[in-house]
């Protein structure tokens, strides 16, 4: 027999309320030598029946519960319960499983419930030759093997009180199968009155069985009539089944109209929520539109404010430009009175201005007697032949006109020459430096 891999069935009951006399261990050794295999014997009792799950471990004297074994082995089933010899059974136990010191051990017979039935004397693992040798031991060792032995003396006491109750349990036990076997007497006896009993019932019951056939000749009478009946009964049935048929069609019908009301609920559902998401994208929208009015009526009352303000710039900028043209007329009429004085003059001395060369003179006499005059005096050489002396002639600094000398004078006394101006930087136009502002505003105007 080998060592099982699995772990034995165990439990938490105390050794005091286990049942050490239903098995019993035969030629058990006070000692067994360390290093050999040893073979346990036991008895099965009448009152104990062995199962697949027993096994029989060896636990120290002093153990608690069947979970403190030290190894154990399966037991092997009779092939006979009933036969005497096959009571007597044994199991070997390896020497590599055994334990290794002196302590005291005991074999322990226990079923798969867990529930020690049988339990060895103690013993021990330790050499023949043990006994001849001379132990010296000091006072703490020899006073820990007394308290020891004194252990083990308890532990034996409490294995005989525990025979005892074994013994008296065995008692009991024999009186139970003494008023068991009784009680099987009495069952036996009562058994017999059964059978008496089965009997006449039996004869009875044969007597209702002929009853019972007279009863169904009667049946059967009935029965063909009933018979009659239950085919007009199949007929209606048939009937009603077709009008059954009938009513289940309808149903049907109406049920796949209800399908089709529930479908058509289901689209109107649906398109009533499409309206009522498209309902919202169009309130969000006129939400937006609004906010969009809004910011372009903002944007529109900039808009007029900034036109108003460009209104009257404008308004401001015709106002300075009719005066501009204004003061151009009249500069312009003054130019064409100069021009008509100056044709009026040169038509009085009786030459052509614009055919008349210009020369500049060669004497530096000439020239000293006449400073006023830039090309010289051309008609110094008629006063010297006895002509009357004319006016002395210079140009205009604004349109380069012929303006005679005392004209010339007038007009430098009225209006002084100006040489610096303003030039307008797109048209070329021309200011004087006073009329800074009016500049300024014709500049702005190429800017709109």
């Amino acid at each position: 027999m080998e060592k099982s891999v699995g772990n034995p069935p165990t439990s938490a009951v105390l050794r005091d309320q286990c049942h050490f006399s239903q098995v019993i261990f035969n030629s058990v050794e006070k000692f067994y030598v360390p290093g050999g295999d040893v073979t346990c014997y036991y008895t099965l009792t009448q009152q104990f029946t062995p199962r697949r799950k027993d096994w029989i471990g060896i636990f120290r004297v002093g153990w608690k519960t069947t979970r403190e074994y030290y190894t154990f082995m399966w037991i092997t089933l009779p092939v006979d319960l009933n036969n005497i010899s096959t009571k007597q059974q044994e199991v070997q136990f390896k020497a590599y499983y055994l334990p290794k010191d002196d302590e005291y051990y005991q074999f322990c017979y226990v079923d798969q419930d867990g529930v020690v039935r049988g339990a060895s004397i103690p013993f021990q693992f330790r050499p023949e030759s043990e006994e001849d040798i001379l132990v010296v031991t000091t006072q703490g060792e020899v006073e820990e093997i007394e308290q020891h032995n004194n252990e083990l003396r308890k532990e034996n006491q409490e294995l005989k009180d525990s025979c005892v109750s074994l013994q008296k349990q065995n008692s009991d036990m024999q009186a139970e199968l003494q008023k068991t076997q009784e009680e099987l007497e009495t069952l036996k006896s009562i058994n017999k009155k059964l059978e008496q009993k089965v009997k006449e019932q039996k004869d009875s019951w044969e007597t209702e069985l002929l009853q019972l056939k007279e009863q169904n000749q009667k049946m059967s009478s009935e029965n063909e009539k009933m018979g009659v009946r239950v085919d007009q009964l199949q007929a209606q049935l048939s009937s009603q089944e077709k009008e059954m048929e009938k009513l289940v069609q309808e149903a049907q019908d109406k049920t796949e109209q209800l399908e089709c009301l529930k479908k058509e609920n289901g689209q109107l559902f649906l398109s009533l929520m499409e309206q009522r998401k498209h309902q919202q994208k169009l309130e969000k929208t006129v939400e937006e539109l609004k906010q969009q009015e809004a910011i372009a009526t903002t944007k529109q009352q900039e808009l007029t404010d900034e036109n108003l303000f460009l209104s009257k710039r404008l308004s401001d900028d015709k106002m300075i430009y009719s005066v501009l043209q204004k003061e151009k007329e009249r500069l312009e009429g003054e130019n064409d009175l100069l021009k008509r004085d100056n044709v009026r003059l040169m038509s009085y001395m009786g030459l052509d201005f614009d055919s008349m060369p210009y020369q500049v003179p060669s004497d530096p006499e000439g020239a000293g007697q006449h400073p006023g005059l830039v090309f010289g005096n051309p008609y110094s050489g008629i006063q010297e032949s006895g002509a009357p002396i004319l006016p002395s002639v210079s140009k205009c600094p604004t349109c380069n006109s012929n303006i005679a000398g005392d004209v010339f004078e007038r007009i430098s006394q009225q209006q002084p020459v100006e040489t610096l101006s303003l030039n307008c930087p797109i048209c070329d136009k021309s200011f004087s430096p006073d009329e800074e502002q009016i500049f300024e505003d014709h500049v702005f105007c190429h800017s709109l």
